[in-house]
């Protein structure tokens, strides 16, 4: 399959076009961050980048669990064949 015949997010300049334009918008919600006013109930919120950092890593430690459960639930190929 040449590239005309892609699906046009499989295309290597589109995915990095898509790359650039989210993390311009990631990076502009942090930057908004000057301009909002923050109300923290705890002294750690009110550090510059506090949200975006707390939801990378919560994102990280859900894929993580997700990943451990999944290998501690993981059951083999013929599990539900019949002996």
């Amino acid at each position: 399959m040449n590239s005309a015949q892609k699906h046009w997010l499989a295309r290597p300049g589109t995915v990095r076009t898509l790359r650039y334009v989210f993390a311009a918008i990631l990076a502009a919600t942090v930057a908004a961050e000057i301009f909002i006013p923050n109300h923290p109930h705890f002294t750690l919120e009110a550090v510059f980048g506090f949200n975006a950092v707390y939801g990378f890593v919560a994102c990280v430690a859900m894929i993580v669990a997700a990943k451990g459960l999944g290998a501690l639930l993981k059951r083999h190929d013929g599990y539900y064949e019949r002996d």
